[in-house]
């Protein structure tokens, strides 16, 4: 094991994944031999728990379902305490591979937060309709924001330092696409340097996809109202040993 997959600790949200979870942690731990991985079951009323504890992870149980945000500020606030360096985000419907975590991290001896990216020539995965669109509007504005080129802001597999574990630890928010958009924001506005790795993503292994197809057309709006209250809020000074609002 490297020393950085020593320091590492995977952080896998999962809410009614029974299908899929522990294909996924014994993909982990077959590619990151020796990493420790976490699952934050945010309220799952089926037996993703047990499956994933069954398959060698370490599981933490929330009362009910707080989101995306939620469980990975769970998941960040135990990276904290338990002392790990590095968090990587790895989503537990097998979408992610955990073949691209040491690229994501070697990333991070130059960055404060990596993006795994679509649509950066990797891969084959296509967003239609007025996703698509939003995804470019996100990319541009946040490009912007963050001064270098971001081709995916609503990805979710992505790798965190130590600066960014003490911020999210207290600052990852909660709301719907605010763990991706308006933490992007929060990071890059509290001094954070933020780059991406270009990387394939592959189909769901099981569950349900967490955008509903049919509501697709409201996605558009909504996506740029989180990006425009990100930007209204104050920003999020990050100091040497913590963070204040």
């Amino acid at each position: 094991m490297t020393p950085s997959l020593a320091r590492t600790l995977i952080v896998v949200p999962a809410y009614n994944e029974e299908e899929a979870v522990a294909d996924v942690i014994r993909e982990v731990r077959l590619r990151l031999p020796g990493v420790e991985c976490l699952v934050v079951d945010d309220g799952s009323m089926d037996a993703t728990a047990d499956r994933a504890a069954a398959a060698g992870a370490t599981v933490l149980r929330l009362p009910f379902n707080l989101g995306v945000g939620g469980a990975m500020r769970t998941g960040f606030r135990y990276a904290l305490q338990q002392g790990f360096d590095f968090v990587v985000q790895i989503d537990a419907d097998g979408q992610h591979d955990p073949a691209y975590v040491p690229e994501l991290l070697d990333r991070l001896e130059r960055a404060d937060l990596v993006l795994g990216a679509r649509f950066a020539g990797v891969g084959e995965y296509r967003a239609g309709g007025p996703r698509r669109w939003a995804m470019k509007v996100l990319a541009f504005a946040l490009s912007r924001l963050a001064r270098t080129r971001l081709t995916d802001t609503t990805s979710g597999l992505r790798a965190s330092g130590p600066r960014a574990i003490r911020l999210f630890a207290d600052h990852y928010p909660a709301e719907y696409l605010g763990d991706t958009i308006e933490s992007l924001v929060i990071a890059v506005r509290s001094g954070l340097r933020v780059e991406q790795v270009p990387v394939a993503m592959r189909v769901r292994a099981g569950g349900q996809p967490s955008h509903n197809p049919w509501k697709a057309t409201t996605y558009l709006a909504r996506a740029c109202m989180a990006l425009v209250f990100a930007i209204m809020r104050p920003p999020v000074v990050l100091r040497e040993h913590g963070v204040a609002s």
